[in-house]
Order: structure tokens, then C-alpha cells, then sequence
């Protein structure tokens, strides 16, 4: 039995893993908030056809605490706060900043590169870019049979 699909049409060869993609995509959309932040799109600069910004706050996290990392197209942003044995002998009459670990992932387009990132008052801010495409034409020879 076969499954009716997003990109299912005879027109559309070889984008199984575009809808692979869109399927990932579709599932880390539907976790959890925490930590929130944006994505903005930045002036192109020469040579690239896009700069987008990932910026998520991450108050309370020191650069030692953050790791980022990119396999393939999945770009990962985790962080994991280590409670001190000073933190536990502290008595809190109200605890609203917690320790709290994150992960959180996003998928790149086909060409994108991580820039850098930065990390300055409480936001973590990662740069990418996608170099400009290059268009190609080219002509096909028909061959005969006789």
C-alpha cells in the first residue's frame, strides 16, 4: 500500500529528502518553548545570498554550558546547568530560576554554513549564511538508435 505524501506527484523526482526533511522539521516544532528565540534575516553581505540570525536567550548559561553542534543539515543548541554543591547547601525561600537543561534543533537549508556565534548578556546568537547559487545551463545530447 502506498502513502499518500506532500510531494507526491509525478513532477517532483528525487525530493524524498526534502519531505524527510519537512517530516523533522514538523516533529521538533512540536516540543517544548523553552528556551525562546528568533530567527532574523540580516543584510546580505558579498558573495552570500542570505544571512539569518539565530538568537536564543540563554540567561543564566555560561559559554562553558553551551554547546553547539551541526551534523549534516541539523543544527543543535543544548545546555546543561550543573547544580554546585554550593547551590544545594543554599535554603531558597522561593526558587524561580531553576537549573534547567535545553535542547533545542533547527534544520538548514542545502548550503548553509554556521558563521560564528556569540554569546553576550544572556543571548546566544548564531550567525549562518547561504552562498550565492549558481545557476547552470546545460544541454543534453540525444542519442540515436538506428
Amino acid at each position: 500500500m502506498s502513502r499518500t505524501t506532500l510531494l507526491n506527484s509525478p513532477f517532483l523526482l528525487g525530493f524524498d529528502e526534502v519531505e524527510k526533511a519537512l517530516e523533522r522539521a514538523a516533529r521538533a516544532g512540536a516540543g517544548e518553548g523553552y528556551p525562546p528565540y528568533n530567527v532574523e534575516r540580516l543584510a546580505a553581505d558579498e558573495g552570500w545570498a542570505e544571512r539569518i540570525r539565530i538568537s536564543l536567550a540563554v540567561a543564566g548559561f555560561c559559554a562553558e554550558q553551551l554547546e553547539i553542534a551541526q551534523e549534516e543539515n541539523q543544527l543543535t543548541i543544548r545546555g546543561r546547568q550543573v547544580e554546585e554543591a554550593s547551590e544545594r547547601a543554599r535554603e531558597f525561600l522561593h526558587r524561580g530560576i531553576a537549573a534547567r537543561q535545553f535542547q533545542r534543533s533547527f534544520l538548514l537549508g542545502e548550503g548553509m554554513e554556521v558563521l560564528g556565534a556569540s554569546l553576550e548578556r544572556g543571548i546566544l546568537s548564531i550567525d549562518l549564511s547561504r552562498p550565492e547559487p549558481k545557476r547552470v545551463t546545460r544541454r543534453i545530447a540525444i542519442a540515436t538508435r538506428d
